[in-house]
């Protein structure tokens, strides 16, 4: 969709972490550990974006403000939605079970990207 307004950088707040393993720009991480992100499973509660992919065991995260991220779950609609990791680095709708929060969609771009208010 053609967008003539951006939510870009609004708000944006980040932090570097210490990471291992991968964790890969534009997906969604969680905490691992004091100061650390790791990439987070299916159903699992995430804390912000990573801004790029993790480098000499360091990745910046954004932590607030207006991100973009993959959604492949088209139940996923604009307003507020209680969010969890689809651990594939992208975003669902949580499920009964799992763990999330709610977040507001402010924006989908109909090609599996939304705008969320972080």
């Amino acid at each position: 969709m053609s967008r003539k307004v951006s939510f870009e950088g609004i708000g944006e707040v980040a932090a570097t972490f210490f990471t291992e393993g991968t964790v890969k720009g534009g997906h969604v991480v969680k905490i691992g550990g004091d100061s650390k992100v790791e990439a987070c499973a299916s159903g699992e509660r995430f804390c912000g974006v990573a801004l790029g992919d993790a480098k000499d065991g360091f990745a910046a995260v954004q932590i607030q403000g207006c991100a973009q991220v993959k959604c492949a779950d088209d139940t996923v609609t604009v307003g507020y939605v209680k969010l969890t990791a689809d651990g594939t680095g992208g975003v669902k709708k949580a499920g009964t079970n799992d763990a999330g929060d709610e977040y507001l969609v402010m924006a989908d771009d109909g090609a599996g990207i939304i705008t969320i208010k972080m």
